[in-house]
This record gives structure tokens, C-alpha cells and sequence, in this order.
């Protein structure tokens, strides 16, 4: 692949900044638009789970994004699928208790009880015929990958000691990253070449910001994760002139809850790691 026009330092910094902002701006019209005000009425009436239980999802469905028990699956409109395996979580309830007191008295007080639950992910359901849908925002990128990104990518994190494969992924994510030591980027073969490019990008950007963070760091931070590294893909894609915006700023817009502050707090890091990425597509000397 040949190697695009060097640009100064000054004019690179200018672009990725002009490029980030275009997405925040993006993401806000989208955010005030009447399908987001339907999407947030959808997803407003998923469960919030405790740390522990988002520990508990990840361990067993590490691609999961929004989950719900069978019952409320239905409430939605979708329909768990039959031999689908649930994903065990802690509940919580409590139990009133009667106790008689030396005096001949009675004295009631709650006991909390943590019943075992059992929820599904989203692609673990269908949608049920003749019942409205709402479109999930971030769709799908569609078509060719003209300027090898994937294999650009893969180069420049085979150059890290990180290998990237594309393999089946199970259930609704496009693509992950390892945190167990094996060093492995995995993306979905299910993917055409411009969704695998932008997932590429994506999945690098969290080998580059997160994968030295502690254990933890992840879930109780992930809707900045998953913000800073879709910035990144955007960014990075953008600089190649490939607009990945059908699907980038419906992701963003959904992990960081149209919180504009947020993503511009996540601009230092986008641009360190859009600088890192950069690099792999223009001579060294193009990135300062």
C-alpha cells in the first residue's frame, strides 16, 4: 500500500482536532434528534447492575452489551432464543422476619437475600413479528477496505507483540481485545471489509490506552473506554478520508449518554493514540 502525503506536525494536530470535534458535533445533533429521544425511552428501561454483577456478565459473555431476563425481554418486544444458555447474576430482596421478644412482644425486621438470576444479551433474543423495533443508532459500515487498514493495523500490532485475527465472534460484538496476557485482537469474520477496517482501529485503540490499566479499570470506566476508542477509529479513519460516522457517532453517542463534556475530556487520549496509529500509515516523520 502506498504511503499517503507527509503532512507537517502543525497541520496533523489541526486535522485530528478538527476531526474530533466534528464527531462531538455529530454525536450532538443525533442526541437531539426525536429517534435518539426513542432509543434513550428503550434503553432507559434496562436495569442499571452493581459492579459485581457487571463483573459477573463480562466473565460469562465478555461481548454483552445490554442485558435483561426472559420476561423482560418480552416486555420489549423480543423473544429469547430456545437452548440460549442465561448468564447468572446476584438479585436482590429482602425477607421480613418476626421475632418474639422475652417479653411476649414481636419485633419485625428485614433480612436482605441474594437469589441467583438468570438474564440474556441482546443477541441473544429476536425480535418478535409485528412488534415495533427501535433502530439501534450505530449501524453498520458497509463495502470495501481501499486502504488495507486491517492489514496496516495488524502489521503495526504484530510490531507490538499482539497478534490480530479474524475469526467468528459470539454474540453482538464486532470485534475484542484480550485482557487475560495472550495479547490477541480478535475481529468478526462476519464483518465486511470497511467494519472490519473501522473494528481494526477500534480494538487498537484500546491496546494503546487500556491494556495497562488495572483490573477493574475497565468496567467501572467503560463507557469512557468504549467512547475514547470509537474516537480513535473515527479520527484515524478520518485522517485516510473514510468516514465511518453511519456507525461511529451512534457508538459514541450511546456509550458516553450524549455527555459532550465527556468526549471532549477523552481528546488528550484520542490524540495520543491517533498519533500512534497514524504512524503506521505515513512515514515517522509525518507525527509529532
Amino acid at each position: 500500500m502506498s504511503k499517503r502525503q507527509t503532512k507537517s506536525p502543525e497541520q496533523r494536530r489541526a486535522e485530528v482536532e478538527a476531526l474530533h470535534n466534528t464527531l462531538a458535533e455529530q454525536v450532538e445533533a443525533l442526541t437531539t434528534s426525536e429517534g435518539w429521544k426513542r432509543f434513550l425511552q428503550v434503553a432507559a428501561t434496562f436495569h442499571t447492575y452493581s459492579l459485581n454483577n457487571l463483573l459477573l456478565i463480562l466473565a460469562q459473555r465478555p461481548e454483552a452489551s445490554q442485558v435483561a431476563g426472559f420476561r423482560q425481554w418480552h416486555q420489549r418486544g423480543r423473544q429469547v432464543r430456545k437452548g440460549e444458555k442465561g448468564i447468572r447474576i446476584f438479585g436482590y430482596s429482602t425477607k421480613k422476619i418476626t421475632t418474639e421478644d422475652e417479653a411476649g412482644g414481636e419485633t419485625e425486621r428485614r433480612v436482605p437475600r441474594f437469589p441467583i438470576l438468570t438474564v440474556f444479551d441482546v443477541d441473544q433474543t429476536d425480535p418478535i413479528d409485528g412488534v415495533e423495533q427501535i433502530e439501534n443508532p450505530a449501524r453498520l459500515l458497509t463495502g470495501d477496505d481501499p486502504h488495507g487498514i486491517t492489514d496496516t493495523v495488524t502489521a503495526w500490532l504484530a510490531a507490538q507483540g499482539w497478534t490480530l485475527t479474524v475469526e467468528p465472534v459470539v454474540g453482538g460484538a464486532n470485534g475484542y481485545t484480550t485482557t487475560d496476557g495472550s495479547r490477541r485482537v480478535v475481529v468478526d469474520n462476519r464483518l465486511e471489509p470497511a467494519a472490519a477496517a473501522k473494528t481494526a482501529l477500534h480494538e487498537a485503540g484500546h491496546v494503546i490506552l487500556h491494556t495497562d490499566d488495572e483490573p477493574g479499570e475497565y468496567i467501572a470506566h467503560r463507557g469512557t473506554k468504549e467512547t475514547e476508542a470509537e474516537s480513535v477509529a473515527y479520527v484515524t479513519a478520518g485522517l485516510l478520508g473514510v468516514d465511518t460516522s453511519a456507525y461511529s457517532v451512534g457508538y459514541v453517542a450511546g456509550w458516553s449518554g450524549g455527555d459532550l463534556d465527556l468526549i471532549r475530556q477523552c481528546a488528550d487520549n484520542v490524540t495520543r493514540a491517533v498519533h500512534v496509529l497514524a504512524a503506521a500509515f505515513e512515514p515517522a516523520e509525518a507525527i509529532a
